[in-house]
């Protein structure tokens, strides 16, 4: 299904921006929006759905009460890659816990959203992580999320 990523022109540009804003909006409401008539505009969501740019179609969701009270952004940092990192990545996918993940560049390797009921199942997730010899963790730094400001609807929105 997914071909070669075509190269974006500047209305695809707008057409993804529009879509990152408002993913249920008509086909008519958005080829007004990136000045395109309905068919070719239509066509070329088509194609960048087939060719995997645009990946699905998603909700926001805001809840009154959070499903994850605590978040905890990890920097996480290995003392051997080359034997250790794949078996974390496994784990970064497995876990529930991880809602995020990013192999990041700089003096961690990744960079880790983690969402729990209490900071003292973080805490034993932690412990776990640290504890196992497969993932050869060298440190583990913490923030803990106390309010979301701004949360973006992609890279370009």
């Amino acid at each position: 299904m997914n071909e070669k990523k075509p190269s974006l022109d500047r209305i695809d540009l707008k057409i993804l921006a529009a879509l990152q804003e408002d993913g249920r909006m008509s086909f008519q409401r958005l080829s007004e929006q990136v000045n395109l008539t309905p068919r070719p505009c239509l066509e070329r969501v088509r194609r960048l759905e087939k060719a995997g740019v645009i990946r699905g179609y998603r909700a926001v969701v805001q809840l009154s009460a959070p499903v994850y009270p605590v978040i905890v952004a990890a920097q996480v940092a290995l003392a051997d890659h080359a034997l250790s990192q794949q078996a974390f990545i496994k784990e970064l996918q497995r876990s529930e816990a991880v809602l995020d993940a990013w192999l990041v560049a700089g003096s961690f390797d990744f960079q880790v959203r983690i969402g729990c009921r209490d900071i003292q199942q973080y805490r034993e997730l932690a412990e776990q992580w640290l504890a196992s010899s497969a993932f050869k963790i060298d440190k583990i730094i913490t923030i803990t999320e106390l309010q979301e400001i701004k949360r973006s609807a992609g890279p370009l929105g």
